[in-house]
């Protein structure tokens, strides 16, 4: 029989914050099969119906993008932590609309996020983002949508480098940022820069405490010239000038999954790996017309539910050396659904470029990192809903 009851909104509100009390001190642990078979579930303290789907599974990671008038999650303006390369209406980016989309699964309906619900549920917990700057690009997003539920709690900020903390004191939560972009240990002997394929450890100690990990790499495996963050690789006792960069992801994601399996205890932290953010520097990748260079000028996601575009060799790396894991990490695949997104790059609206270089998009485009609000926003959906439902 069904129970119906006709509440005034202060009763619900009580009912509301006595059952967040209840389940605040249970750590969120993921289920690497958890969204892949969900169970139809209904949650009147959403906006929208949470998983309202057409039949017993839901893929969340194949769908579409939907325009949705209620976005975006926060204002760019009343967030504090959004660095000038991401804060794109700042630097004078003249269109909105790629804040304003939703992220639609093909066979059900995400939970809203809820900040609030997320701050009881991790009171006096630590959450850290450990990767690259994709993963600072999430980290500040994630950090944006809980203020936004709790605009006048008391904050503070401690910036570092690699580590990086914002602290909801009220909550006692602190959401951290750890600078590894190889995720491996980079050692520095009189200036040269060694990245050791073999070793973790220097890193991974300022992990191990955390309550909830999430990681990223991969960009910074395939960057040469400047961009390459290390003078020689470390691997097996040997020293090489370079080798396959494919090889060499290989064989530092074995050691990090490696790591993670012996010291990480995961019936006290949930571990998950964020897949490959995808850049538009190909305009060929959506047939563009013959006029654009990459994606500056794109205001529209592609339509459809995905298109082949970049990095599945790497994907394919990340997906075996997880596989080979006694408790692999909740794997958030966001590579298909954020291919979809060329509109939603920094492009020349980012306050790391100077007038003249805005000048010339061809070259000085930001097409990797991502606008905030924006896609990281759904990101952090993703994820939200992989650590509570």
């Amino acid at each position: 029989m069904a129970l119906h009851c006709a509440c005034s909104s202060s009763y619900v509100a009580v009912l509301y914050t006595l059952a967040m009390f209840l389940v605040m001190g249970q750590a969120p642990v993921a289920s690497s099969a958890l969204l892949i078979g969900l169970r139809n579930h209904h949650n009147t303290l959403h906006k929208r119906p949470i998983f309202q789907a057409n039949r017993s599974s839901c893929n969340m990671f194949m769908g579409t993008w939907v325009v949705d008038e209620t976005y975006p999650m926060y204002q760019s303006s009343n967030c504090p932590v959004i660095d000038p390369e991401f804060n794109c209406q700042m630097f004078g980016r003249p269109d909105t609309e790629y804040q304003r989309y939703r992220w639609r699964p093909v066979n059900c309906e995400l939970p809203s996020f809820d900040g609030l619900h997320f701050l009881m549920r991790m009171r006096g917990k630590t959450v850290m983002f450990v990767g690259d700057s994709l993963g600072r690009n999430q980290w500040e997003s994630l950090i944006c949508m809980i203020s936004a539920a709790s605009p006048q709690s008391p904050t503070q900020m401690i910036r570092g480098d690699p580590l990086s903390t914002f602290k909801f004191m009220d909550y006692e939560l602190e959401v951290s940022f750890y600078r590894a972009p190889y995720l491996v240990d980079i050692d520095v002997v009189d200036g040269r820069r060694f990245l050791d394929l073999d070793d973790v450890s220097n890193n991974g100690n300022n992990w191990r405490n955390a309550d909830v990990l999430m990681f990223n790499s991969g960009h910074w495996w395939i960057h040469k010239g400047g961009l390459q963050g290390w003078d020689y690789m470390k691997s097996d006792g040997s020293l090489y000038q370079d080798m396959d960069r494919l090889v060499a992801f290989e064989r530092g994601m074995t050691t990090w999954a490696r790591w993670v399996d012996s010291n990480i205890d995961r019936t006290k932290t949930s571990v998950f790996f964020q897949a490959i953010s995808p850049t538009h520097y190909n305009p060929t990748e959506w047939n563009a017309g013959p006029a654009s260079r990459n994606c500056y000028g794109e205001t529209l996601p592609l339509g459809g539910e995905f298109y082949h575009g970049s990095y599945p060799d790497q994907m394919k790396v990340i997906q075996a050396v997880m596989g080979r894991m006694s408790s692999p990490p909740y794997l958030l695949d966001i590579t298909a659904l954020s291919e979809l997104r060329k509109d939603g790059h920094p492009s020349i609206y980012s306050g790391d470029l100077s007038p003249g270089q805005r000048t010339n998009p061809g070259k000085s485009a930001d097409c990797s990192h991502w606008c905030l609000p924006g896609l990281p926003d759904t990101w952090n959906q993703l994820f939200y809903t992989a650590m509570f439902f």
